[in-house]
């Protein structure tokens, strides 16, 4: 299973949210479903501005994560 969403989360929004290692991310994809996700899959995609993008995030047939890039 594939989602595709977009983000726009501040550098100071992801460290108040979304830094500790327990935190979940919960937004709405592309095509209008909402959908949960680790927030430490991010990672190597946060930058000195936070994270701005389109992102396909990857689950395997049991939800659970398997891949993420960004678009």
């Amino acid at each position: 299973m594939q989602i595709v969403v977009e983000l726009v989360v501040s550098a100071d929004e992801y460290l108040k949210q979304y830094s500790y290692p327990a935190a979940i991310v919960t937004t709405h994809s592309r095509d209008g479903r909402r959908v949960r996700f680790p927030a430490n899959i991010l990672r190597p995609y946060v930058t000195h501005s936070g994270i701005h993008g389109v992102f396909r995030i990857s689950f395997d047939s049991n939800g659970k994560f398997r891949a993420i890039e960004k678009l």
